[in-house]
């Protein structure tokens, strides 16, 4: 049975709603149906306006919700993991009108980031146990959680015997290269690579007490920075506990990239493009696919799906997908 598995980050994927309010009553209306009074939300205690550095937080335009559902819908996956998904109201949502209700089963536990941005997983075979690792901390900081958002472990169940464990995803979001403009640029990019280098070598630790050697599971995700980065080295390396593949060397895309200076990279292997005003495009692969021993013995293809325009369709990310066969 050929099972197809992916990894999208949404592009903050915020709800409909601008805030969460509560109204004690509702006053009537006038003979021609107007209001005869105003509503104040000025009590923090019953009002949440959703804010992020001083800024309001929006809802994602609907016409873009539609692009993002258009490009899942034509992958058509069995199992996808997907980052920037504000929570799991939004998602049953956006499954729910834009997807038809293509994936039954929706996994997302509320993250540690202040973004309002969580890691998600939907599947169209059953899910097992679902287990968030937002408190794990790192040895080398030990007050501090060690993910800024999580990494989520879903169960994957075999369709044709839903007792059976047919795989297990571990989704992530690393720490962004982004630096706050109040922040030296230098020092920033040292604190963020230690940070993801962290996160990294806690992903390694949490899937090797996690798995057998010849277990079945695939990390996956946003990683934020390219496979052969010193940050993401400990991804590559193989331990008694656990042997990781990295699976989109050389993909295969579902349509020619839009040409760029530089064009893009020959091989496909590439899923975010970063351009600043007056400097060259810079493609990477952020969003990456690792199997485990075991399923790179079964790894079939590699498929990212390319964006019509430099802006991105939805998003700024492709999405990427594996086949195996199992």
């Amino acid at each position: 049975m050929d099972v197809t598995v992916g990894t999208f980050n949404l592009n903050n994927l915020f709800s409909r709603f601008n805030f969460r309010a509560e109204i004690s009553a509702v006053h009537a209306l006038d003979g021609e149906g107007r209001l005869t009074s105003s509503y104040v939300f000025d009590d923090p205690e019953s009002v949440r306006i959703r804010t992020y550095k001083g800024k309001l937080v929006k809802g994602i335009d609907p016409e873009e919700q539609k692009v993002l559902a258009r490009r899942i819908g034509e992958m058509d996956l069995d199992v996808l993991a997907l980052q920037e998904v504000e929570d799991i109201d939004t998602l049953r949502f956006f499954v729910a009108r834009y997807l038809g209700g293509a994936y039954p089963y929706l996994s997302l536990i509320e993250g540690n980031d202040p973004r309002l941005i969580d890691v998600a997983v939907v599947s169209k075979f059953p899910v097992g146990a679902v287990t968030s690792w937002q408190h794990a901390v790192h040895p080398d900081v030990p007050g501090e959680r060690v993910f800024s958002r999580d990494l989520l472990e879903v169960e994957i169940r075999d369709p044709r015997d839903p007792d059976k464990l047919l795989l297990t995803v571990f989704n992530n979001h690393l720490k962004s290269q982004f630096v706050d403009r109040d922040t030296d640029p230098e020092e920033g990019k040292r604190l963020a690579d230690e940070r993801r280098a962290r996160q990294v070598d806690a992903v390694v630790r949490i899937v090797g007490e996690r798995t057998r050697p010849d277990g079945r599971y695939i990390v996956l995700g946003d990683m934020n920075d390219s496979p052969d980065a010193p940050t993401l080295a400990k991804l590559a390396e193989p331990t008694a506990q656990s042997s990781l593949t990295e699976a989109l060397a050389h993909p295969q895309e579902t349509r020619e990239p839009k040409p760029d200076t530089p064009p893009p990279p020959a091989s496909g292997s590439w899923t975010h493009r970063f351009k600043e005003a007056g400097q060259s495009a810079k493609y990477e692969l952020f969003d990456q696919i690792w199997l485990s021993r075991s399923l790179a013995a079964r790894h079939k293809s590699s498929h990212i799906d390319r964006r019509t325009r430099h802006g991105g369709d939805g998003s700024d990310h492709d999405p990427a997908w594996v086949v195996l066969d199992l």
